[in-house]
C-alpha cells in the first residue's frame, strides 16, 4: 500500500530536485496483481449528450468528420470579411518558444565540468546542440539524445541544461497567426473545398468537438472551452426551410420535442443576409424557451472564397447548454468542472463506498486463514472463557503451525459484545453497531463487520510471517493480534478514505466505532 509523504517530498525536491526525482521512484510499485478495478463507472452528462448526438446523426445519414482544432487567422478573414477583426478578438492565438542560440564557450565548458568532473566530449555536445538548433532533434528528445550519445545520466543532462544554458529559462513565446478555433464553421469551409472534387453531392457531415473562446470573464454562463455539435449539408437543391426542418429533427432525436426558430436581426458575415436563425427548445421543467443552437445558409461570397459552387446549410448546437437543461444545473462551470465549482457533497451510499478494510491477505493461504478465523468466531463467539479454539492448522517449511482464537480472562466469553458490530452510514455519520430495523430501513451498510476486518488484518500479518523462513524458529507464538476496546477505525482495521473523512467532519457528523471487541488471534509454531 503506497501513500506519499507529500511535504517531505516537496522539501526534498526544493533542496535537490534531481535527487528527489530519482529517489522517490523507489516509492512506486512495479510488480502488479494487487490492484483491481472497482465497478464505480459514472457517465458525464456532457459526453452523454455527445454520444446521443453521434447516434442520432449517424442514423439520419450524416458522416462523422474529424476537423482540425488549429486554424490560421487567414481562414477567418476569408470567411468573415470586414467582421473578421471582431471575431479574431475572441480567439486564442498560439505562440511558440524560439530555439535559442547556444554556443559552447570556455565558461560553459567550465560549468559543465563542475557538474561532471573530467567531461571531455565537448565536440559531440556541440554537435547535439547544433542539431537541436536546426530542428533535427525534437525538444522533448534533447535530454534522451544527450544520455544516449554522450553517455550521461539523466540528472546530469538536466543539470547541464539548467545550469550551463540559462538561455532556456529566458525564452519568451513568439506569437503566430495560428489560432484555436472559436467557431467550428471556420474549419468547414476548407474541408468542403477539399471535398468538392472528391465527393458527389449531397454532402451530409457532422463534427462534435470543443471550441475555444477568449471570454472577457468566466462566470455561470461563460467558459473558455465548450463543446459543439456542428452539422453541414451541401447540395444544389438545398433550401433554408429544408435545413431548419432537419435541425428540428436533430433536436427531437436529442430529446427536445418542442423547437422554435427566431431569425437574427444582425447576420454574421459568413451567413447570407436574413438566413441566420437561433434555435430554442422548451425547458421541460420551467417551460421557458432556451437557446441551444444557431443555423443558417453560408454566404455565397464566403463560399466563393473557397471555390464552392453549391448552397451549404450549417447548424451548431451547444452541448453544455443542453446538458444544463437536462440536469437542472444553472452554472456552466459546475457542470463542466464540478470538482472546482460544485459544493462538495456525498450521499450515504458514496460515504459507505469510502469505508474499506485496510490490511487484507494477499495470498490464497492468507485468505484461507482469514475465512477460518471468521468461521470459528461465528461458531464459538459465546463459548465461556478461558478458551482456545483452533481456526487453522497446517505445515509450512516442514513445521506445524496453528492459528488460534483465544481468551484467557475468566468469566467472559470468547468474543466481546461488539465483535460482530457492523459498519453503517446514516444521515452522513459512520457508526459501528448491531443494526436494528430502523437502521436497516434508513441506513446504508458497508458490509463490513469488526470481526471480518480484524480477521483480515490477522491473516495479512500471519501470511507475512509464513512467507519468511521459519524452519529455525523456536516453538511458540510467532505473531498475534489483540483488539480489546475499539476507539478508532484503525483499531478494527478500518480505512476511511480522506474525502469521506473530510466531508463527515465538515458536516459535523460523527465517526463512531467504539465498542468492547475483546478479540484475540495468534499464530503458533508447534513443536
Amino acid at each position: 500500500m503506497v501513500r506519499f509523504r507529500v511535504r517531505e517530498i516537496l522539501k526534498a525536491a526544493e533542496k535537490d530536485y534531481e535527487r528527489a526525482w530519482r529517489e522517490t521512484a523507489k516509492l512506486l510499485q512495479i510488480k502488479g496483481g494487487r490492484f483491481k478495478l472497482r465497478r464505480m463507472g459514472r457517465p458525464n452528462p456532457i459526453f452523454e449528450i455527445i454520444e446521443r448526438g453521434r447516434h442520432v446523426l449517424l442514423e439520419m445519414g450524416f458522416e462523422e468528420m474529424q476537423l482540425p482544432i488549429i486554424v490560421d487567422e487567414a481562414e477567418v478573414r476569408r470567411q468573415y470579411g470586414p467582421e473578421a477583426n471582431v471575431i479574431l478578438d475572441r480567439c486564442f492565438y498560439l505562440a511558440k518558444l524560439p530555439r535559442p542560440e547556444i554556443g559552447l564557450d570556455a565558461r560553459r565548458v567550465e560549468e559543465i565540468r563542475r557538474i561532471i568532473p573530467g567531461f571531455e566530449r565537448v565536440e559531440e555536445l556541440k554537435g547535439v546542440l547544433r542539431r537541436y538548433k536546426e530542428g533535427k532533434i525534437e525538444a522533448d528528445d534533447l535530454i534522451e539524445v544527450m544520455v544516449t550519445e554522450l553517455g550521461l545520466r539523466e540528472e546530469e543532462a538536466s543539470a547541464i541544461l539548467d545550469r550551463a544554458f540559462p538561455e532556456f529559462k529566458a525564452l519568451k513565446p513568439i506569437p503566430s497567426t495560428l489560432t484555436l478555433r472559436s467557431h467550428t464553421t471556420s474549419l468547414w469551409f476548407p474541408v468542403l473545398s477539399a471535398l468538392r472534387d472528391r465527393r458527389t453531392t449531397p454532402l451530409q457531415l457532422f463534427h462534435i468537438g470543443p471550441k475555444f473562446r477568449r471570454e472577457e470573464r468566466l462566470d455561470a454562463s461563460h467558459l473558455y472551452t465548450s463543446y459543439t455539435i456542428s452539422v453541414v449539408i451541401m447540395d444544389e437543391e438545398l433550401a433554408l426551410e429544408d435545413g431548419l426542418e432537419i435541425s428540428r429533427e436533430i433536436l427531437r432525436g436529442l430529446g427536445f420535442p418542442e423547437v422554435r426558430e427566431e431569425r437574427k436581426r444582425a447576420t454574421s458575415k459568413y451567413y447570407a443576409p436574413g438566413t441566420e436563425y437561433e434555435l430554442f427548445v422548451k425547458h421541460p421543467k420551467t417551460g421557458l424557451w432556451v437557446e441551444v443552437g444557431n443555423a443558417g445558409l453560408y454566404s455565397p461570397v464566403s463560399l466563393a472564397q473557397y471555390g464552392i459552387e453549391y448552397p451549404v446549410f450549417n447548424v451548431g448546437f451547444g452541448v453544455e447548454r443542453m446538458a444544463m437543461i437536462e440536469t437542472g444545473e444553472e452554472d456552466i462551470r459546475a457542470l463542466a468542472y464540478p470538482y472546482f465549482y460544485r459544493p462538495f457533497t456525498l450521499t450515504d451510499e458514496e460515504i459507505a463506498k469510502g469505508v474499506r478494510v485496510d490490511l487484507r491477505p494477499e495470498t490464497p493461504l492468507g485468505r484461507e486463514i482469514m475465512e477460518s478465523i471468521i468461521r470459528v468466531c461465528e461458531e464459538h463467539r459465546d463459548d465461556p472463557s478461558p478458551v482456545v479454539r483452533t481456526a487453522w492448522e497446517g505445515r509450512v517449511d516442514n513445521r506445524r503451525v496453528r492459528v488460534e482464537v483465544w481468551e484467557e480472562d475468566p468469566g467472559v466469553r470468547l468474543l466481546g459484545p461488539a465483535a460482530f458490530n457492523e459498519v453503517w452510514v446514516l444521515d452522513g455519520s459512520i457508526v459501528g453497531t448491531l443494526p436494528d430495523e430502523e437502521l436497516r430501513r434508513k441506513g446504508v451498510s458497508t458490509g463490513i463487520r469488526y470481526v471480518d476486518a480484524i480477521a483480515a488484518r490477522a491473516a495479512r500479518l500471519f501470511e507475512e510471517v509464513l512467507n519468511r523462513d521459519i524452519s529455525g524458529e523456536e516453538p511458540g507464538t510467532l505473531e498475534s493480534v489483540e483488539v480489546r476496546v475499539a476507539k478508532l477505525p484503525s483499531d478494527v482495521n478500518l480505512r476511511i478514505e480522506r474525502p469521506v473523512r473530510r466531508f463527515v467532519s465538515s458536516k459535523q457528523k460523527r465517526i463512531d466505532v467504539r465498542g468492547p471487541v475483546f478479540m484475540r488471534v495468534r499464530l503458533v509454531l508447534l513443536a
